[in-house]
Order: structure tokens, then sequence, then C-alpha cells
């Protein structure tokens, strides 16, 4: 007879004994001192920090301001963030980061260079305040009560409109001038979207935008770093405080969402034994990925969010195949405890949960290692989260499931099983 030959090779061998279910107790003493060590940090960061995360402006609120630096011949001129923060400072500017920001870019001979630039982060949102907003708005309406406009409200240093028929952009500058308000060019996009009417309502739709923070900021680091540097916007993004907080709130309940939907799937495809394991497991994952982004203080944005929930997945799917490998060996093996049973299982399960999870690990630590921005913020919490999640599939989610199978679901005949 010929030899026959597996179709690949193990990682770990499918008849080890490792005793996984044994040494249970010891690995919830370690997670319950891991979970507790992470809320513990979060408060740790409150009393340092001022927060208990390092929330983007996504989710508190406020305006990204990315400039770059050129020199007189157009190429790419190196700043030091101590002299925008000292900058800032000294015109009396509170809660805002510096942070250097690079990016690849054409020089004046239009060979690729590395460019530098420098990221501000303040809470200021908008250099137009609210009473002076309305003002505005009211005043807008009957300036051009002849397209007539239906609605024209503020947000930040944009003042969005919505009206019957086209606004003349000089017109409209003309106004913002007599306001005091310097009207930013549209683009010839902008020209061509404004002046269309949106299809069903016939209504025109139109946003102009002042010369706001951006200007501000601009301002002042063109007169701290001096002649011969030109400082150039090269992105304005802002989120409004009520806006980021309901992103946050949004974000933190679409992950009990998730949770619910999950417990709910699990508990008709096995049984209900099955779905407190699960969801034990997806919490601890969650918490014990915060509390590493609370530890380092990296940035909770709303990819990290998108981060999390593709944890929850991943983490759950690992959990899923060795439920139902235990739900096939319950069959095959009917003269095992159950306990027994889930210990077989998880080892028959530990190469394939170890094959997924270093592949999914290598290609997001070279994303987090190679990427920028929030490809590597996505990454990050992707690496933790593939280590967490194959660490509570096993030592977590298992032995809950087999905690409520002795505690309601054990029989007289289990007594007599090995």
């Amino acid at each position: 007879m010929s030899e026959t030959h597996k179709p690949f090779h193990e990682l770990v061998n499918p008849d080890s004994n490792f005793e996984f279910i044994d040494s249970r107790r010891t690995w919830a003493t370690i997670s319950a001192v891991a979970i507790l060590a992470c809320i513990a940090m979060l408060f740790v960061n409150k009393s340092m920090r001022g927060d208990y995360l390092n929330w983007t402006i996504d989710f508190k609120g406020g305006t990204e301001l990315i400039f770059a630096f050129e020199d007189a011949q157009g190429n790419p001129a190196p700043v030091d963030a101590a002299v925008i923060r000292k900058a800032l400072n000294d015109k009396g500017k509170t809660g805002f980061t510096v942070s250097d920001f690079r990016w690849k870019t054409l020089n004046a001979e239009g060979k690729e260079v590395e460019a530098s630039g420098m990221i501000v982060r303040t809470t200021e949102f908008g250099a137009v305040k609210s009473q002076e907003a309305e003002k505005i708005a009211a005043e807008f309406n009957t300036a051009f009560a002849d397209p007539g406009v239906l609605k024209a409200t503020w947000s930040g240093d944009r003042m969005f409109v919505r009206a019957s028929g086209p606004i003349d952009w000089q017109k409209a500058h003309d106004f913002f001038k007599a306001q005091g308000k310097e009207l930013r060019p549209w683009s010839a996009e902008n020209l061509e979207a404004f002046g269309v009417p949106e299809e069903g309502t016939s209504e025109y739709n139109m946003q102009f935008s002042v010369a706001g923070l951006d200007a501000q900021y601009q301002e002042v680091l063109a007169s701290a770093i001096g002649k011969g540097t030109v400082v150039k916007i090269q992105n304005v993004y802002g989120v409004g405080a009520r806006a980021g907080e309901k992103l946050r709130n949004d974000g933190i309940k679409s992950l009990f969402y998730v949770m619910a939907l999950i417990m709910l799937y699990l508990a008709f495809r096995f049984d209900i034994r099955f779905a407190p394991g699960a969801v034990v497991a997806l919490v601890h994952d969650a918490i014990l990925v915060i509390g590493v982004f609370a530890l380092t203080w990296e940035e909770v944005s709303l990819t990290t969010v998108a981060a999390l929930l593709t944890v929850i997945g991943y983490s759950v799917n690992d959990t899923v195949i060795i439920f139902d490998r235990i739900r096939e060996n319950v069959d095959r093996l009917k003269d095992k405890k159950f306990g027994r049973i889930i210990n077989i299982s998880l080892n028959e399960t530990m190469s394939r949960s170890l094959l997924t999870s270093i592949t999914v690990f290598v290609v997001t630590l070279m994303m987090n290692i190679l990427g920028t921005g929030l490809v590597r913020n996505f990454a990050f919490a992707m690496n933790i989260g593939v280590i967490v999640g194959v660490y509570s599939s096993v030592f977590v989610a298992s032995p809950v499931a087999l905690a409520i199978h002795n505690r309601w679901y054990v029989d007289p005949s289990d007594a007599a099983k090995k």
C-alpha cells in the first residue's frame, strides 16, 4: 500500500492533548487582571491627560488643518514643529496639537520628493460665531429673496444654502464682503454642480465658504516662519461638537448592537449555552483593544471603530469554527464528558486558528509598519485584535460554554462518562 500523505503540514498536531480546559481558572484570572488594568488605564488617562481616550476630531469636534511649506523655488521646505507651537501659543491659541505630516510630491523640477508639513488640530470649529452666523444667514435670506432662498445654515466657516434658483457667486462675494468676510471662490466642479437643480425637487443646493480658521492659522504660521517660505493649506476638515458626540455615541451603540445580533445568531445556530460565551469573548476583545489604545494613547477615530467591528467579526468567526467542531464531536464522542469534548475540539482546530491568524497578523503588521495615518490606525487595532481574538476564542468563549453546561445542562448519565 502506498503511504498516505496529509494535504498540508499542521502547525499543531490535531491528535495533541494540550489541556486548555483544565487550566481555565488560570486563564480566567489572567483575563480578569488584563480587563481591570485596561479599565484602570482609562481613568488614569482621565486624571492625567483630561480624557479617557485620545479622541480625534471625529468624536470630540474641532478642526484639523494640514499645512505644506515651500521655498521660493516651489520645493518642500522643512519646518520645526516647536516653532509652530510657540507661534500659536503667542497668539493666545489653546486646545491645539501640532504633529508632523509627510507625503510624496513633485518638486519644481518634476522629481518625486518627500514633502513634510504639519497637522494642526484645534478644538475650535469655525471662526464665525453662532450669533454672527445667525445674523448673516438672516440678512442673506433678505438680500437674495429674488432667487428664493429656502434655507441657509452654517457649519463652521461654511454656509449651506437651499434655494429655488441659482445664486451668482459674484453677488454673494459682494454680500459677504459687506459683512466683513472673504468668500472663497468656487472651483470649476462647484460652479457646475451648484448651477444645476437637484433631481426631483428642482431646488439648488449651494455652499459658500469664507476665510476663517484656516486663514487665521495660515497667517500665524506665515508670520512665525518668516519670508522665503510659503505656507499652503493642503486640507481642512471640521466636525461640530454635537456631531462629534453623536458619532462617538453611535459608534459605541454599534458595538453593542453587533454583539446582541451575534448572540441571537449563535443561539439559533447552535444552542443557548454557546451564545453567552461568544459575547463574553467579544466584550473581552473590545475592552483589551480599547485598553491598548488607552495605554499607548493612540488616536481613536471612526477608523478605529471600523477596526473594532472587524475584530469582532474575525473573533466570532474563529469562535464559530471551534463551536462547530464541538457540536460535531458531541454527536461523535457520546462516551466523553462535555469538558473533554471541548478540549479535544480545541486541539483539533488549533492548527487552523493559528494559520489563519498568523496570515491576517502578518498582513496588518506590514500595514502598521509601512502605512501612515488612518491606514496605520486601522492596522494597529487589527494587530491587537487578532491576538486577543484567538486568545478569547480558546480561553474565554469555550470555558464560558462549559460553565453554562455544567450549571444547567448536566444530566445523571454524565457521571459515567470519561
